[in-house]
C-alpha cells in the first residue's frame, strides 16, 4: 500500500477553502468514491494559514498512477506546493461510533 500527501498554500490562487468545499460537495467526493484502488482519500484544510490538501491511501503504487478524476489542482491553478509519497508499514483501525467514514467532514455537513 502507498500513502500520498498533497498540500497547497493558497496564497497565489483565486480559490479559497470555502470554494474548494463547494467543489467537494458538487463534484469531487462522488467522483473519487468510484476510483479503483483508492482505499481512502481525506481532504484537509488549515484555515489559519490558508492551506488545502489531501491524503490518499492506495492499494498499490500502480493504483495511484493517473488518470484520476478532476482534482483541486485544476481549480487552484498550480501543482501542490508539497507532495510526499510513502510506503505504508502498518495500519491500526480504532474503535469509533461513526457508522462509516464516507460522507463525513466539514464540507459535507448540512
Amino acid at each position: 500500500m502507498r500513502a500520498m500527501v498533497a498540500w497547497w498554500d493558497l496564497g497565489e490562487s483565486d480559490q479559497t477553502i470555502e470554494s474548494l468545499r463547494d467543489f467537494l460537495r458538487d463534484e469531487a467526493v462522488d467522483a473519487w468514491n468510484r476510483v479503483p484502488g483508492l482505499i481512502h482519500k481525506y481532504w484537509i484544510a488549515d484555515q489559519e494559514n490558508d492551506r488545502w490538501g489531501a491524503v490518499f491511501i492506495w492499494e498499490s503504487a500502480e493504483a495511484a498512477a493517473p488518470p484520476h478524476p478532476r482534482s483541486a489542482a485544476e481549480l487552484i491553478g498550480y501543482p501542490p506546493t508539497h507532495r510526499w509519497v510513502f510506503d505504508i508499514e502498518a495500519i491500526a483501525e480504532g474503535v469509533h461510533a461513526l457508522p462509516r467514514l464516507a460522507g463525513q467532514g466539514l464540507a459535507l455537513q448540512a
